[in-house]
């Protein structure tokens, strides 16, 4: 493994920043400060050490979470209140939120100390599926569903087509099921409210092919490999 790549790896700094620590000879491997990015390391054998402390790549681990309501999907909070990190048991990683649910929504977020898979479940480019279910005010018309399907003006400019589905109507409210592959700042709530139809209640209900299927709230899982590598899989499908 080269060195720089080694150094990201561990979250020291980016790669090429790392190549830039290396040139600068704040980087020694087993006791010798080394002054060339293309060295060659052996992670098993070999004691990294960046200004005299040692380096060392963390596990990776991958989390789904039920996130409840009334729950930040942060790492701390200024104000007291009860984050994500709240929820789950002392980790000897450092792990944060894969992107985020807003206060009042519950439903399915990803924990993860792995930044290159954090990227690809986020960047735009690699459209990542997100299913939420949104119990609305009103029963919504036909002819709304369609617009949201198609695409809806909002303030910061214009959605991407959505596949939207009623799932239960009355005259007080309708439940909606909305998948989208966009991730602006509370999307679903301002879609909804664009068409007259405020939310009541939201809940992410599936990331990709991930679902809360025996997952309870306030409760979480580990990934295991083959969904990882899935994930990983769909994002770089959704590159090309």
């Amino acid at each position: 493994m080269r060195l720089a790549q080694y150094l990201a790896h561990a979250g020291i700094t980016s790669r090429r920043k790392a190549e830039i620590l290396i040139a600068e000879g704040k980087i020694s491997v087993n006791g010798m400060v080394v002054r060339q990015p293309a060295t060659d390391i052996d992670p098993e054998i070999d004691q990294v050490y960046f200004e005299g402390r040692p380096v060392f790549i963390e596990k990776k681990i991958y989390l789904l979470l039920n996130k409840p309501s009334g729950v930040i999907s942060s790492v701390s909070d200024p104000h007291g209140r009860k984050t994500v990190i709240d929820l789950l048991p002392e980790l000897p990683q450092r792990i944060y939120p894969v992107g985020r649910l807003d206060y009042e929504t519950q439903g399915l977020l990803l924990l993860s100390n792995d930044g290159y898979f954090t990227n690809l479940m986020l960047h735009p480019r690699y459209e990542m599926k997100k299913t939420y279910q949104a119990r609305v005010s009103g029963r919504v018309k036909h002819s709304l569903i369609e617009k949201l399907r198609q695409g809806i003006k909002l303030e910061d400019g214009w959605t991407a087509p959505a596949q939207v589905h009623i799932l239960h109507t009355s005259a007080r409210e309708s439940l909606l099921e909305i998948t989208l592959h966009e991730g602006r700042k509370r999307q679903v709530r301002r879609m909804c409210q664009a068409i007259g139809h405020p939310v009541i209640h939201l809940e992410r209900t599936a990331f990709a092919f991930l679902t809360l299927k025996g997952v309870a709230p306030g409760s979480y899982r580990y990934l295991n490999p083959a969904e990882v590598n899935k994930l990983i899989g769909l994002a770089r499908e959704g590159q090309i």
